[in-house]
């Protein structure tokens, strides 16, 4: 479950709550409602501040307790950083901070004044949403598949109040974060779980408890035999040596009336071992995260549904597992394509490209979208370029592309666009298919992207790279839910 979020307009000192987030810049100013809590308290705040007991250093956080006429049995100081430079990021990083100070103490609501902050360019409606889903995101916790607890469950975090004046402007904030929240801990769960719960039949399952729950929601799964009639020679190429069987979903939201629909395509590699062409041992368990980008145009999709956008919605999922078998595909197959095109396979572990074109192909001619965007956890050359903090982003749309950019920034769920030049094509000859699936060993994630632009000529589309932000890093590294703020963004701005 999501926090639940609230908006508060009591006075601070008066507020119940187990918590009360306040901000601090670095030279010692204050916020407002700091400045306010520090006079009730009789300058507990500024005594704190003056024995070096707190500081306004960028993630730091000090946590005070029982402050003289303060209701609130703690008070958290958040450092902002410098006055002049506080931004976005700043705010942000506030934000997220509060939370993770918070979650393992033993309180079960808080009250934020980091909304009163001011951020240059930002308006209160957006104070709200970041606030709301940097908190949510802070509070989640993965829980799955661990063994039950004998020992009673303690106080968790589960309700977060923001400072604002109940209207409809910051309402409407808070429920479009309800909505993106949803879909970022969906997506995540979906990531996070192991692929021997997670295969092509789980996340099958899954796109079919959102379409029992969500009224307007239709659902369509091709089976097998549905892809080898069709000619789906590329996904199957992929899926042939997995004991699990492929699926291809497709999610449909009709709020739009006879308008195109807009499409979301999600890689769902639920494992990916490389096939034949096998990755190394190290590292090999983070590649359950290879089917994020299907979880993520997951997540986009139902927080999309949860706001019931006036808008045509589909979202379609191939769901594959690429294992090492007798009867895997094979460095030097060729496969057809179901757009009629050629593969030459020159490394069964390129195969996300491989399903996504069969899907990318089956999407335009069944929906004839108006956008196509698919979201991949595709190269580790995007990763080398770009590292986690940003996905990559491909089209040869110009307004296209500036619209994903700015539901990135506005979302920090930031994107950043590499080339998508003809210049490129030439490193996807083949002497034997019409393509190869891979481009040598240099710009990895641009050739990629090239070759998923073989299969939307004709067609508006975007490539989302997510490999360096889906996930973190390192053994105890989750799902991040990346990039279902960024979609959803994109979806509600095409309804103003």
């Amino acid at each position: 479950m999501t926090l639940d979020f609230s908006l508060s307009s009591a006075a601070l000192d008066s507020a119940e709550t187990d918590c009360l987030v306040l901000g601090l810049f670095q030279d010692g100013s204050l916020g407002a409602a700091a400045h306010h809590i520090d006079q009730v308290s009789g300058g507990a705040i500024r005594r704190v501040i003056a024995s070096g007991d707190a500081s306004g250093k960028p993630g730091s956080h000090t946590l005070l307790f029982a402050l003289p006429g303060v209701r609130a049995p703690r008070v958290l100081l958040i450092g902002l950083g410098e006055t002049a430079k506080f931004n976005a990021g700043g705010f942000h990083r506030a934000a997220h901070e509060s939370v993770r100070a918070l979650r393992n103490l033993p309180i079960e609501s808080t009250l934020s004044a980091l909304t009163d902050l001011d951020v240059p360019g930002h308006d209160l409606a957006w104070r709200l949403r970041s606030a709301a889903l940097a908190a949510d995101a802070q509070a989640y916790r993965y829980t799955a598949t661990f063994k039950p607890r004998s020992e009673p469950e303690p106080k968790r975090l589960a309700r977060i109040a923001f400072v604002a004046a109940d209207d409809a402007a910051s309402q409407r904030a808070l429920a479009q974060a309800r909505a993106i929240a949803s879909g970022v801990r969906f997506a995540r769960e979906l990531g996070n779980l192991p692929p021997n719960l997670c295969n092509p039949a789980h996340v099958a399952a899954q796109a079919k408890a959102i379409a029992d729950s969500h009224a307007g929601v239709s659902l369509q799964v091709l089976e097998r035999e549905d892809m080898t009639k069709l000619g789906m020679g590329s996904l199957l190429g992929v899926a042939q040596g997995s004991a699990n069987p492929p699926k291809l979903i497709a999610l449909r939201w009709q709020g739009g009336g006879s308008a195109k629909p807009f499409a979301l395509v999600g890689k769902g590699i639920t494992f990916d071992s490389g096939g034949l062409s096998l990755k190394p041992g190290a590292g090999m368990e983070e590649m359950k995260f290879d089917m994020c980008g299907a979880a993520g145009v997951l997540g986009a999709f139902l927080a999309a549904v949860e706001l019931k956008l006036p808008i045509n919605l589909v979202c379609v999922v191939p769901a594959v597992e690429n294992m090492p078998d007798g009867n895997s595909y094979r460095p030097s197959d060729v496969l057809t394509s179901l757009s009629g095109l050629t593969i030459e396979v020159l490394n069964t572990d390129a195969e996300g490209r491989l399903i996504l074109c069969d899907a990318l192909t089956w999407t335009a001619q069944t929906f004839d979208p108006q956008v196509i965007i698919d979201a991949a956890t595709l190269t580790g050359a995007c990763v080398v370029a770009l590292g986690k903090h940003a996905s990559g982003l491909m089209t040869q749309d110009e307004e296209l592309a500036a619209q994903l950019l700015d539901a990135g920034t506005r979302t920090h769920d930031r994107a950043w666009r590499l080339p998508l030049w003809d210049d490129y094509q030439s490193q996807l000859d083949s002497g034997f298919a019409d393509v190869a699936n891979i481009g040598g060993k240099y710009a990895g994630a641009i050739t990629a992207g090239c070759f998923l632009a073989r299969f939307t000529n004709g067609h508006r589309w975007a490539h989302l790279d997510i490999a360096g932000t889906a996930w973190e890093e390192g053994r105890k590294g989750l799902a991040t839910g990346r990039p279902v703020p960024l979609l959803t963004q994109f979806l509600i701005d095409r309804c103003a």
